[in-house]
């Protein structure tokens, strides 16, 4: 599954300009810095209190203890990092100033609404600060496999708990790009791998393809 992981985040790494300030949810997500365009300067924001993630630590050499992203692994920091305490970190959320959040899902219903945060009768650490995200910032853009092993994720309705209503609006896995519009959900990049009949039976919802739609880039 790594190998499938990496090409969402890679595509979703396409997604930022220069200057852009982006939230990275936890798993999957942590990922797309690591794939940012050199020649672009973005920002990414991490809710436990600071702003200038750069890539996951891969060496020992680069672990510094102090540096733990919001999902609780290690990861370096660029040069220009700032920190700051929870209540600034949620209150650059609250305010609209982080333009972007990337986070994973469970389920993503064809209206936008997500549930991301608990499984009845699982355990969790906690519900996050997914809420307060998909609330305060314009995008929220879901990367995650399109199964769960074979289960549909995108689907008519969500009938897990939901973690907010109608927030979603695009939608990256390694099948696809899909944007999800006022008429429902709409592929505008298909990955060659797959077929416009695989995609959509591996969808619980009725799919539109873009009549503009193009094969999803790795690279």
């Amino acid at each position: 599954m790594a190998d499938l992981k990496e090409r969402i985040a890679r595509r979703c790494a396409k997604e930022f300009e220069d200057g852009d300030f982006i939230n990275l949810g936890i798993g999957l997500p942590t990922q797309v810095a690591d794939y940012v365009a050199e020649d672009i300067m973005v920002t990414f924001h991490s809710e436990n209190g600071f702003a200038g993630i750069d890539a996951v630590v891969e060496d020992e050499k680069d672990l510094d203890v102090d540096i733990i992203n919001s999902g609780g692994f290690y990861v370096t920091a660029l040069e220009r990092v700032k920190y700051f305490d929870t209540a600034e970190s949620f209150g650059l959320v609250r305010g609209k100033h982080v333009k972007a959040t990337v986070l994973g899902a469970m389920q993503v219903a064809e209206n936008g609404d997500l549930a991301n945060w608990i499984v009845p009768g699982k355990k969790v650490a906690g519900m996050g600060g997914a809420m307060d995200l998909c609330a305060g910032c314009p995008q929220v853009i879901i990367t995650m496999l399109h199964t769960q092993k074979g289960a549909p994720k995108i689907m008519k309705e969500c009938t897990l708990p939901l973690t907010a209503e109608r927030c979603v609006s695009k939608i990256i896995t390694e099948m696809g790009v899909m944007e999800v519009r006022e008429d429902g959900i709409w592929v505008t990049e298909l990955h060659p791998d797959y077929t416009k009949e695989e995609i959509q039976a591996a969808t619980a919802c009725e799919l539109h393809f873009d009549p503009n739609m193009k094969a999803m880039e790795e690279e």
